[in-house]
């Protein structure tokens, strides 16, 4: 996008987070599910399509612009970037980046006019680690059929669309002969199971996908190449950390607002609490962090739009952001005291919500063996 074209898109996105997705944060949170007046907003404002390309219907956001978005996103629920966070990211960048053109043809322009997909990976034994994956998709004629089961599936109640990974390969282990399809919810032998209890992110569903015998044609092997699987989720997921760093800068953002309205406004012993060093001391340590944590994310952002890192950059922003906002959210509940602790309260919510970032698209952990490994190969 243009410069000034991507600002008006930026300040729109802004102004909607703020003055109408944060009073009904409670809403949200108590119905588990995100209003359909706000979902219909946000298909016309051209969300569900972001970073899809333009000649698709989408905005073609670059990564740079993407993470300055999900600044603005994480300033509210999760849930609300949910909703359209797996067609801009792990999903639609499969399409994107591996789809034959038929099949971005098909499904780009539907994904960015409001229907979802969904990122069909995660299994019981194959989660940051995808080399425990059992799915398997077998040949029938020029045909496929798909079995097997998948957890914690973002949207997976909403999809519209299962982009599946599964072994098509004689491997039963390892990161080899993963294939990945297109699979239309309402294909025999699709079931999803019903949403899971989380923590927190209310409005953001999950749920498990069952896959009894699914029969799919060759146009639904994306790229149309077997073996092309782990490659394609990785560079999906590549971009996916970045983003999620931008998230979690932007929550960290609003743990700092809300922590510093209520130091200036709460009184103990006749004083503002924001005059106690003590408090002033964890108000500068959630400033400093979301300052580190904004920079790390530009830069990861930008050598992952010129090519010049696509490994270390994204998994350091990742590492780092996710743990820096749980830190912020501890910080933020321990300034409000015993108000921070309360249902109905924003930095209660933040605190059950910041969990999962350390978890999803790639465990801390994961980030960490990504880090070390890539730096020893640079170093041989």
């Amino acid at each position: 996008m243009e410069a000034g074209e991507f600002k008006e898109v930026l300040d729109t996105v802004r102004d909607f987070v703020r003055e109408q997705v944060v009073p009904r944060e409670e809403e949200i949170e108590e119905t588990d599910a995100i209003p359909e007046d706000i979902r219909r907003k946000a298909v016309d404002m051209g969300l569900f399509g972001y970073t899809l390309p333009e000649e698709f219907g989408g905005l073609g956001a670059t990564l740079t612009e993407d993470v300055q978005l999900a600044f603005e996103f994480g300033w509210t629920t999760p849930a609300f970037r949910s909703m359209f966070g797996t067609n801009n990211g792990i999903a639609g960048k499969v399409l994107v980046n591996a789809g034959t053109r038929a099949q971005q043809e098909t499904w780009l322009p539907r994904l960015a006019a409001g229907q979802v997909a969904s990122f069909a990976l995660t299994e019981a034994e194959a989660g940051s680690d995808p080399s425990g994956l059992t799915t398997r998709a077998v040949r029938d004629g020029d045909h496929w059929v798909i079995t097997g089961a998948k957890r914690f599936i973002t949207n997976a109640p909403l999809a519209d669309l299962f982009v599946v990974f599964a072994r098509t390969g004689p491997e039963t282990y390892g990161t080899r002969g993963i294939s990945v399809f297109l699979v239309e919810s309402g294909l025999p032998g699709v079931s999803v199971g019903p949403k899971d209890h989380k923590t927190g992110q209310a409005g953001a569903w999950t749920a498990e996908v069952f896959f009894d015998a699914v029969r799919v044609g060759p146009e639904a092997l994306v790229g149309g190449a077997e073996g092309a699987g782990f490659g394609a989720a990785m560079k999906s997921l590549v971009r996916g950390r970045v983003h999620i760093a931008a998230m979690c800068v932007g929550m960290a953002q609003r743990l700092l607002a809300e922590s510093v309205a209520y130091a200036a406004a709460s009184r103990q012993g006749g004083r503002p609490i924001g005059e106690f060093q003590l408090v002033q001391a964890m108000l500068a340590e959630i400033q400093t962090g979301v300052y580190a944590g904004r920079a790390m994310v530009l830069e990861a952002a930008r050598a992952h739009d010129s090519g010049e890192d696509r490994r270390i950059g994204p998994s350091a922003a990742k590492l780092y952001c996710s743990e820096m906002v749980s830190r912020a959210a501890d910080l933020a509940v321990q300034i409000h005291g015993g108000m921070g602790y309360m249902r109905g309260t924003a930095v209660e919510r933040c605190y059950r919500d910041a969990r999962l970032f350390r978890i999803y698209e790639g465990t801390s952990e994961i980030q960490k063996l990504i880090i070390g490994r890539a730096l020893l190969k640079e170093a041989a």
